[in-house]
């Protein structure tokens, strides 16, 4: 095996290689002498074929197999030497010229052909301890254990049609149609036929469910009020807009009152249980919602700390897989991407960038896994499944089977797993302080994890 660098770029490499033809002709030896063993060919015996018969029956073809494994052997080795990784599969360039190839084939001449590759960057991992974040504290107000007890009250015990007369009162569920405009301007997402809202959920934009309140079925008022300063679609941030609004029906609360006997039929002894475990439950949310925000600083600091060139073979493999999604998206939903406020270029480059980010934070938390053994157990993989599993309820046979006869996707639940215990490990060395804030506040800077991309789905 002869190896010539022609390219050194970046992380480009170029190889020039050759294969001797009687290497080649040894392994042809090795593959005919298999074959002698298998081969039936009429008027011979078994095993007794001569090799020179042989070679002209199987000669071209053998020589093709044995070609293909030897220069998968070759660029292995070639590789090795240079303790070099690629990025993804290398590309073989063999030599166009079918005569050149014939020779080769009929073990007259050298193999030489042309790989190119991009490498793996090496990682060097920054100083963990110099990492600073924010560990979200959220303090349970007893006023939102109130506000969310009551809610879960008015859900389990219903609702019922307030009939012909309905007038909106604060807690009713409503069923509304309304067309938003401004400027006198429709704007898109600011209408809908039918759509459904309880009244004080604060569902809508600040202002809008306040202003129904009094109004009676079948009418038709304009809604005045103002989009946040912080809106999440930008070009709707800070602008004033008219609704106009038609309720088409109002539900009110069933009576019933908020005792003890109501907390039995949820199955709890008394108020005091349901209220214990309902904040217990917004305590969970709080913890896992901590937990997100702590990932998102920790991957940010990562980001940071880390700046290295990643191959554009895996950014252009990445990007392409977002990308499908998002046209997908866009389709799926008949949007444009002007009506997200943007163009299809400018959302490429956006979503470009999301690629390679992903692309070096894959590489350095891999690293970050590799340096400090951190490992995914069978029982945590089995965990996930579970996890994945209870999602699809009624299905859950269906998907089990999906898992269990694609290996891939099985082991591609593996990877999520083995980020977060790479970010605990990392947020067990960063400096963590602690910050209280409102619910509200935690809400929001998870909502703003949400630049990423639409949701892959399965099934």
């Amino acid at each position: 095996m002869q190896v010539t660098e022609t390219l050194n770029e970046g992380l480009k490499r170029k190889l020039s290689l050759v294969i001797p033809a009687n290497d080649l002709n040894e392994r042809l030896d090795v593959r005919l002498e298999e074959i002698k063993g298998q081969a039936n060919i009429k008027g011979f015996r078994p095993g007794k074929v001569p090799m020179t018969y042989l070679k002209k029956v199987y000669g071209r073809s053998a020589m093709s197999e044995v070609m293909s494994d030897a220069i998968n052997a070759t660029v292995g080795r070639a590789l090795d030497e240079r303790s070099e990784r690629a990025a993804s599969q290398p590309k073989v360039d063999l030599p166009d010229d079918q005569t050149v190839i014939n020779d080769v084939l009929d073990g007259k001449a050298d193999l030489n052909f042309e790989v190119s590759y991009e490498v793996l960057p090496p990682v060097a991992l920054m100083d963990f301890s110099a990492i600073a974040i924010d560990k979200p504290i959220v303090e349970i107000a007893d006023a939102d254990v109130e506000k969310e007890v009551q809610r879960v009250f008015a859900q389990q015990r219903g609702f019922e049609d307030k009939g012909e007369d309905a007038v909106v009162a604060d807690g009713d569920r409503l069923g509304l149609s309304f067309k938003g405009t401004i400027d006198g301007v429709a704007f898109p997402g600011g209408t809908a036929d039918h759509a459904h809202l309880i009244v004080g959920s604060g569902e809508f934009i600040p202002g809008f469910e306040e202003q129904l309140i009094g109004m009676k079925k079948g009418e038709t008022k304009t809604v005045k009020v103002t989009f946040p300063a912080d809106y999440q679609q930008a070009d709707l941030a800070g602008k004033a807009a008219d609704f106009e609004v038609t309720i088409l029906h109002a539900d009110g609360p069933k009576a019933g009152e908020l005792n003890d006997e109501f907390a039995k039929t949820l199955g709890l002894e008394d108020v005091a249980a349901l209220r214990d475990a309902v904040r217990s439950q917004m305590s969970t949310a709080h913890d896992q919602m901590s937990r997100q925000a702590i990932k998102r600083q920790i991957l940010d600091a990562l980001d940071d700390g880390h700046k290295f060139d990643v191959p554009q073979q895996l950014v252009e493999a990445e990007f392409e897989t977002i990308w499908q999604r998002v046209v997908h998206e866009v389709e799926h939903h008949g949007r444009s991407f002007e009506d997200e406020g943007t163009t299809e270029e400018a959302a490429r480059e956006q979503y470009r960038k999301i690629a390679e980010r992903r692309v070096r934070l894959g590489l350095v938390v891999a690293e970050i896994g590799n340096v400090n053994k951190v490992e995914v157990t069978e029982e945590e993989h089995q965990q996930a499944l579970l996890t994945e599993v209870r999602r699809f309820p009624g299905q859950e046979q269906q998907v089990f089977e999906y898992y269990r006869k694609n290996q891939q996707a099985l082991a591609s639940l593996r990877a999520p797993v083995f980020e977060n215990k790479v970010v605990d490990y990392v947020a067990s060395i960063a400096k963590q302080t602690e910050k209280t804030m409102t619910r509200a506040e935690l809400t929001k800077i998870i909502a703003a994890d949400e630049d990423e991309v639409p949701e892959e789905h399965h099934h």
